[in-house]
């Protein structure tokens, strides 16, 4: 039988739906597509409708078999096949089993090129509408540009949805999964079975950072997040692994300033960075500063310093970020944020910041899922914290928390007492005394309290800091 398709664009290629439409009726299983393909990737509203009503079949019968399908299919619907196609729906049908290429074996794969068809002539629409309204003296550039970003994140976003990852194991996998990280710790011959977090006591207590989970490390202002942030990030790079940092607050130089002070520490070079930020660094230690920074040349680390972003918007970077792993040789392995606050929520829960941060919390667990990365997200704590004598953050401290607890794999707050000692005044002379004698004996401490660990023990672990120069390190070598 001869197939005649009323052809709806110059650039629709109809043997693409055709191929995976003929295939599920004729032997395919519905369900490696019902997860990903909708009926609206389907350019033609013949293909449409007939999709529509394979689903149902599927849905009410468990089958696809085209006589059931038939069935299904609303007479007004009827109507649209013998008008786009000259053609009963069945006999319709009965012709699409000469249009399967591939067959069940590349039911995946066809799928895919529905979307990826959809998404180009889409992708073309917007490009057409973007034109028009570009023509419009009277249109303002911010809200097309906006709304074009929009539309087409929203295409890119159907495009990564995919054949759903395997999540479901039967225990001797799970087991053998388990027994190869193991076997990988052992070769590695530290004890992690993850990527170092480049501070040996927090690998100790964790087993190093997990692709895969979401981390949170909350903190007032002025306790040094970005700083561990940057010295996680520096650390890990330095071990061949691809790490993304995401600064919603600060910019990429800035932070490079942090980096150059905080290398040069280990060469005893102790420069404070808002020295090189006023540009009142010495020569000598500028060019010592340059030395020692030589060493971390080529770092695997990328730096996204823009602000405003949407969950979507991230994970256009991170993919790239990705990418350019991929073209390094490594792979990218941990994202840190800096900070979640600071994310773009949608406008599903305007006005509701729980919601909001629920949703951004949500996000970013299921962006590191999806990517197979460790996902640390630095969290400003709330005020409440500053009204209580021990000023040492607890859950219950993390702002706007939402969900933020239950989606994360890890909470660690950060504390310095130091930062609160220098804030006070004794009350008389020997109160004075007392704590001037206490600041200088936790000037550079830092408190890394573990809240929460799904996979290991609470606790709190001693660092090492140095705010000034933004050098976080073991505690034991200072």
């Amino acid at each position: 039988m001869k197939l005649k398709l009323e052809i709806p664009d110059a650039a629709y290629v109809p043997e693409i739906e055709q191929d995976v439409l003929g295939t599920l009726l004729f032997g395919g299983d519905f369900r490696q597509v019902a997860s990903f393909l909708r009926d609206d990737h389907f350019v033609h509203e013949v293909h449409r409708i007939l999709f529509r009503a394979i689903r149902a079949a599927f849905d009410q019968y468990g089958s696809a078999n085209p006589a059931i399908v038939s069935r299904l299919i609303p007479e007004d619907a009827a109507l649209v096949f013998a008008q786009k196609t000259d053609h009963a729906p069945l006999a319709y049908m009965a012709a699409l089993a000469e249009q399967i290429v591939v067959g069940p074996a590349g039911l995946d794969r066809g799928a895919q090129a529905v979307k990826a068809q959809w998404a180009r002539l889409k992708t073309g629409e917007i490009g057409g509408l973007l034109r028009q309204t570009a023509h419009d003296a009277t249109a303002d550039p911010k809200e097309i540009i906006q709304g074009v970003s929009s539309e087409l994140d929203e295409v890119a976003a159907e495009l990564r949805s995919g054949p759903r990852r395997k999540t479901m194991r039967t225990m001797d996998e799970a087991t053998s999964a388990a027994l190869e990280e193991v076997r990988e710790a052992q070769q590695r011959g530290n004890g992690l079975t993850g990527y170092t977090w480049g501070l040996s006591d927090i690998n100790t207590a964790t087993g190093g950072i997990h692709p895969g989970e979401m981390v949170i490390i909350g903190a007032r202002p002025s306790m040094g997040k970005t700083a561990v942030a940057l010295s996680i990030a520096l650390r890990t790079a330095s071990t061949g692994i691809g790490v993304g940092f995401l600064s919603l607050e600060m910019g990429a130089q800035k932070l490079a300033m942090r980096r150059l002070t905080d290398i040069a520490y280990d060469w005893g070079v102790k420069v404070p960075y808002t020295d090189l930020i006023k540009g009142t660094v010495s020569e000598s230690d500028l060019s010592a500063i340059i030395e020692a920074n030589q060493s971390a040349d080529n770092l695997p680390l990328w730096i996204e310093e823009q602000s405003g972003l949407t969950i979507s918007d991230m994970r256009v970077k991170v993919e790239r970020m990705a990418e350019q792993a991929q073209k390094r040789g490594t792979k990218l392995g941990v994202l840190i944020v800096d900070y979640l606050q600071l994310i773009k929520p949608s406008g599903r829960y305007s006005g509701n910041r729980v919601g909001e941060i629920s949703e951004i919390s949500w996000g970013l667990r299921e962006l590191g899922r999806e990517l197979g990365l460790a996902v640390i997200a630095l969290s400003q704590l709330s005020r409440q914290v500053e009204s209580r004598d021990d000023k040492r953050p607890q859950l219950s401290d993390l702002r706007d928390s939402g969900s933020i607890e239950q989606d994360a794999d890890m909470v660690a707050f950060l504390f310095r007492e130091a930062y609160y000692l220098q804030k006070e005044k004794g009350k008389d002379r020997d109160k004075e005394d007392e704590r001037i004698e206490r600041l200088i004996e936790v000037q550079n401490d830092l408190e890394f309290i573990i809240a929460k660990q799904r996979n290991g023990p609470t606790k709190t672990i001693r660092l090492f800091v140095d705010i000034a120069c933004s050098a976080v390190r073991n505690a034991a070598r200072y």
